[in-house]
């Protein structure tokens, strides 16, 4: 019996999760809504670490891992490098290709939050699509901004922010009535690539809006890696 286990929390992840079978398995962190409809079995929440992985696999008899996380996962994808070398399981990864800055884009690259708040320093009305990064720092928001954070979290805002609770994919005129309504100055931004959150991009190239763009990691080697779910499928025995 072959078993493959799914390490999930992209759309192309419950999408190869959507073409799995009985007897595979799709994992997610338990952070969002719990996909629905799957042939094969769902797990959710952590393993405990690159341990807690390798134990996972060799008690479920998994013999093939596709890494299908977040980017800026970089923890798991570590974790499943050092689980999958430790119990001799194989490691494909779908490597989501990332944006590109286009004609008339000015992009400010920066490597972690520290470079974030100097380059937003500027400007009174960012808008965050980092994740929940932002909520930890709500209570150091300087006076003079007021941001709005977009994140899976349903959670109260301050007197100085506002958290909207919504996920991809975004349309492009929904994009623009938000930008239009909120005026935002400047966006905050992971360079997570793909189409569904990509019109908030298209919307400040259009506005003239400077884009704080967050390097991504640098992820380990996989033994095959894919930048599209169409190439990955195609591979499948």
């Amino acid at each position: 019996m072959s078993r493959i286990l799914v390490l999930g929390g992209t759309g192309e992840g419950l999408a190869l999760a959507r073409r799995l079978g009985p007897d595979d398995i799709y994992s997610v962190a338990g952070l969002g809504k719990r996909p629905e409809g799957l042939a094969c079995s769902v797990r959710e929440g952590g393993f405990g670490g690159a341990d807690g992985l390798a134990r996972f696999i060799a008690a479920a008899g998994v013999d093939r891992v596709i890494d299908a996380t977040h980017p800026y996962a970089a923890q798991i994808s570590a974790n499943a490098r050092h689980a999958t070398f430790a119990t001799g399981t194989a490691l494909w990864a779908l490597r989501r290709a990332a944006w590109s800055a286009q004609p008339g884009d000015d992009w400010r690259m920066v490597d972690d939050w520290d470079g974030i708040m100097a380059a937003i320093a500027p400007f009174r009305r960012p808008l965050f699509t980092l994740g929940r990064e932002p909520l930890q720092h709500l209570d150091d928001i300087p006076a003079s901004q007021y941001w709005t954070v977009r994140c899976l979290d349903a959670r109260a805002g301050t007197e100085r922010a506002r958290v909207l609770a919504d996920r991809g994919p975004f349309a492009l005129a929904a994009e623009r009535e938000l930008f239009e309504r909120e005026r935002f100055d400047v966006i905050v931004s992971k360079n997570s690539g793909g189409a569904s959150t990509e019109a908030k991009l298209e919307v400040a190239r259009e506005r003239g809006l400077p884009v704080v763009m967050l390097r991504r990691p640098v992820l380990p080697e996989a033994d095959r890696s894919f930048r599209t779910l169409e190439e990955l499928l195609s591979n499948l025995p």
